[in-house]
């Protein structure tokens, strides 16, 4: 519609522009044929006998005295009155104009000799040539505007048409890619939008749609992950507290405060998994609450002292280390790193923290018998513990380095176990802000 609209005022403006020209071209060449005719014809006028001067459309040629009466004509303007009353003035010898009577308009130019032809031929009596021709049917009728009209219509049509199609073929794509999407479900998420090729805007549109959806099936295939570890994470301790209460009811001779306390304690397990669910699913659906620029020096600092059990804690920093983020977060993630290092390290962790390619890099090493490459990544998932940390740490929920790496995540950062010649060697990269 706007194609039409727009084309149409734009060929409206053409075709008035048209017929302003065309008329004026015409009218300049009927005036300027009959001007030649008419000086000629009172060029000739000096002879004995002189034909009267026409072509084949200035056929009207008149020679009228003052008195309005006809002294030559041409044959075609035989027995005509006066083709017109006007008479140019002494100044201006030449002028065009329009006669219409009895249905028909001539089209004349009046000119009057100059004053030594009047004296030479009619002893100084003025006289006026008039040559005049039948108004051309262009001009007399409205036959240019309709056919300019009728090819605007035209026109504004085949422009339209045009548009519709190119605008279906361009939107095909689109139309695909629409069509795929409302078949997507939750329960699959593998399907993909067709991708045309090329790097225009439907293209791009269509890669990026891709990669939503990947992201999309990503983070639901990992929420199913993360709801079937927690269902199991919890089912054991809540069947562990039933059957606690259970048997406290069911056989009187089980000490009722020791059952009690029992239940408590597994409570106090369900409840601490409970609070680091939230927590990773909060940090991984959000962006980090209040960033401020942080001292990063000062946080590892501050959390390295405040480690008095385990194995002693050596510190190499780089003073004055500025991140953007959540202080209490990253503070978080340091303790988490802090105490997994003293609860596998025989004698003691080192903590380093320096300058890196425009990152800040801690990195908390121990001398326990660290990580074997095949399970560096899986550490990282929720709920996952290696037999180690169960021994050292049966009542883990499995769920801190999660936590950590998310944080990491969430502040555009990313922590992994690198290679070290002893122990397990945790880096966490952050970038700098100046």
């Amino acid at each position: 519609m706007a194609t039409a609209v727009l084309s149409l005022i734009g060929f409206l403006v053409v075709a008035v522009a048209a017929d302003v020209l065309v008329r004026s071209k015409i009218e300049q060449d009927v005036y300027r044929n009959t001007q030649r005719v008419a000086t000629e014809w009172i060029g000739s006028m000096g002879t004995a006998d002189p034909p009267p001067v026409t072509t084949s459309d200035v056929n009207l040629l008149q020679l009228v005295d003052a008195s309005g009466r006809v002294v030559a004509a041409s044959r075609a303007a035989a027995g005509r009155p006066p083709l017109s009353k006007l008479w140019p003035p002494s100044d201006d010898r030449i002028q065009n104009g329009i006669a219409c009577s009895a249905g028909e308009c001539v089209m004349f130019t009046a000119s009057r000799p100059s004053p030594q032809e009047e004296e030479l031929l009619w002893g100084g009596a003025s006289h006026v040539v008039y040559a005049g021709m039948t108004q051309p049917a262009i001009l007399g009728t409205r036959r240019l505007e309709w056919f300019l009209a009728a090819g605007v219509l035209a026109a504004t049509a085949l422009m339209t048409w045009v548009a519709s199609f190119l605008i279906r073929r361009t939107l095909q794509p689109v139309e695909a890619m629409r069509a795929r999407i409302a078949e997507i479900t939750v329960t699959d998420l593998g399907l993909r939008v067709p991708a045309p090729p090329g790097r225009d805007a439907i293209a791009q549109l269509a890669r990026t749609a891709n990669q939503t959806l990947a992201r999309l099936q990503e983070a639901v295939e990992q929420q199913r992950r993360f709801s079937s570890m927690v269902s199991h994470e919890l089912r054991t301790p809540i069947t562990g507290l039933r059957t606690q209460l259970e048997e406290a009811l069911m056989y009187p001779e089980v000490d009722a405060r020791a059952a009690i306390r029992g239940a408590l304690s597994t409570l106090d397990r369900v409840q601490t998994i409970i609070e680091e669910m939230l927590t990773l699913a909060r940090i991984r659906t959000s962006c980090p609450h209040q960033p401020e620029r942080v001292d990063l020096s000062s946080v590892v600092r501050e959390e390295v002292a405040n480690r008095r059990n385990g194995p002693p804690v050596r510190l190499h920093i780089d003073e004055d280390l500025k991140v953007r983020g959540n202080s209490v977060q990253l503070g978080e993630v340091l303790t988490n790193l802090l105490v997994n290092a003293q609860r596998h390290a025989h004698a003691c962790v080192e903590v380093s923290v320096e300058r890196s390619n425009g990152h800040a890099v801690v990195s908390v090493l121990d001398d326990g018998e660290g990580v074997p490459p095949q399970d560096r990544e899986q550490v990282f998932e929720p709920f996952v513990r290696l037999s180690g940390g169960r021994e050292r740490d049966p009542q883990g929920s499995g769920l801190g380095l999660a936590i950590s790496r998310a944080i990491a995540q969430a502040h555009q950062g990313s922590l992994g176990i690198e290679d070290s010649p002893r122990g397990a060697r945790f880096v966490l990269r952050l970038p700098l802000v100046e």
